[in-house]
């Protein structure tokens, strides 16, 4: 992780575009010798904010002596390639620092070349998320601003892109201040009440600190909200098909899909490896998995890929157990009854839906029944009998409201950090009910506001912030 007095003196350079061949190509630069590195691979003055259209020259051979700052053609230099080059000046960057553009060819070769150039005459490799990290330590953006860059370039659905540009203009963010500033406010009025009580001011009885520590609990409670969706757009749900031999597991994935993505037959152990396909349900992406059948086996082969299955259940965010209901249509509905080693492996917090396919070849309907905290679905994958609910019961299942209006993107530790404040301003306020421990509430309102700073990066240690940074492109 670096700091502001290590990034003195030292200036990155990397290719900021995609991997592979493209119409544009950009190499990016930034530090103090931005400028001046800039110039010499343009060979002219480069002015602030504007778009030169110029030559971009090789660094091999280069005279360290000569000027070419100048609007002048080097004698002693090749062409690398032409494009534009601009120039964005200190402070009024995106990294707080001189950067300079340079927008040629999207070639490989070409950028690679241009980039050996740059670093040729001073500048290094910037390394994974180091632009965002520097413009984050300029407090250009905060932190949770920087990890909307990268969930809005890996964005995999619309409304998850919508929402990490809502979390980039600091949505997320001003929610998280508004709730420290009225933290804040807060703690100086009860640290106030127990300095000067000759002021007599007595919070208890008045109750004006539990009417807005309740107007706190609603507000976080509220972003909280927010964010799970965020999360889940962001994240999505793994979602793993399981269950016995011709079942009709793959047939399952297939109509999920909406396409033959696994080979489907009559022949028991057709699957034998995980098949994985991606696809979003009305914008909550959902990462399926389809497992080899549930069985005892004396063949090597199918003994690994049901090891595997069982590998992939104990980490689902949700797990479909596919009966063949034309075969049993009066199975118990215990899971335990349909594969007994079931709750022997998984940990029981996964949970767990009971799938009945292949109803129409009994010429039963399609439907949906609760029984004792267990959600079964009767279908049938073949004719799609059914499906429509099953997509319903998983955006209920993991809480996804689908209206992506005013969501914001949101990550697994800002849910962390918003469950830890949530629970230390609950253990604060009854604190102070029960027993009117006023200078206990003031220290969980210091705490609560801490945990809070964490999500923006006013209350971040160097190693969390590397660990995130790290997971950044290059480039960027």
């Amino acid at each position: 992780m670096s700091t502001l007095s290590s990034l003195e003196g030292d200036t990155i350079a990397a290719i900021a575009t995609a991997p592979g061949r493209g119409g544009i190509g950009i190499v990016r630069l930034s530090g103090p010798r931005a400028r001046e590195i800039g110039e010499r691979i343009c060979a002219r003055t480069l002015q602030a904010r504007y778009a030169h259209h110029c030559q971009f020259y090789e660094a091999a051979t280069a005279d360290p002596g000569v000027d070419h700052s100048a609007d002048s053609q080097p004698l002693d230099r090749q062409p690398l390639d032409s494009g534009i080059a601009l120039y964005f000046p200190a402070p009024n960057s995106f990294t707080g620092e001189d950067v300079v553009e340079l927008q040629g060819h999207g070639g490989p070769v070409i950028l690679d070349l241009l980039l050996r150039s740059c670093c040729h005459l001073g500048a290094r490799l910037a390394r994974a998320g180091e632009f965002s990290e520097r413009a984050y330590l300029y407090e250009k953006i905060d932190l949770a601003q920087a990890e909307a860059i990268a969930d809005l370039i890996n964005s995999t659905t619309e409304s998850a892109a919508r929402s990490a540009n809502r979390s980039l203009q600091g949505d997320f963010s001003r929610s998280i201040n508004r709730l420290m500033e009225q933290l804040v406010a807060l703690r100086v009025y009860v640290e106030a009440a127990i300095d000067f009580p000759e002021e007599e001011i007595d919070f208890i009885e008045e109750g004006e600190v539990d009417r807005q520590l309740d107007d706190i609990h609603s507000q976080l409670n509220e972003v909280m909200s927010t964010a799970r969706q965020g999360s889940l757009l962001r994240d999505g749900m793994k979602l793993v098909i399981a269950g016995r031999p011709n079942a009709g597991k793959s047939s399952l994935l297939n109509a999920l899909s909406g396409q033959d993505s696994a080979i489907v037959t009559a022949i028991e152990g057709t699957t034998r490896d995980v098949l994985r396909e991606h696809i979003q349900i009305d914008g909550m992406p959902l990462h399926i998995v389809d497992t080899a059948g549930l069985r005892d086996s004396a063949d090597e082969v199918e003994q690994e890929g049901i090891k595997r299955a069982w590998q992939e259940m104990e980490t689902a965010d949700h797990i479909l157990l596919v009966v063949d209901y034309s075969e049993s249509p009066s199975l118990n509905d215990d899971p335990d009854e349909i594969w007994p080693e079931l709750h022997q492996h998984l940990p029981v917090s996964i949970p767990v839906t009971i799938i009945h396919n292949k109803c129409d070849l009994l010429d039963q309907p399609a439907g949906k029944r609760e029984q004792a905290n267990l959600t079964i679905l009767t279908l049938s994958a073949k004719t799609g009998a059914g499906m429509n609910l099953l997509r319903e019961h998983l955006k209920c299942a993991m809480g996804y409201e689908g209206n992506a209006e005013h969501q914001f993107m949101a990550r697994r530790r800002h849910l962390d950090s918003l469950t830890r404040a949530q629970s230390i301003l609950s253990l604060g306020q009854q604190q102070l009910r029960s027993a009117g421990a006023g200078e206990l509430l003031a220290e969980d309102l210091r705490l609560s506001h801490q945990v809070l700073g964490e999500i923006t990066g006013s209350m971040s240690s160097d190693e969390m912030l590397g660990e995130i940074f790290s997971s950044f492109c290059i480039g960027k």
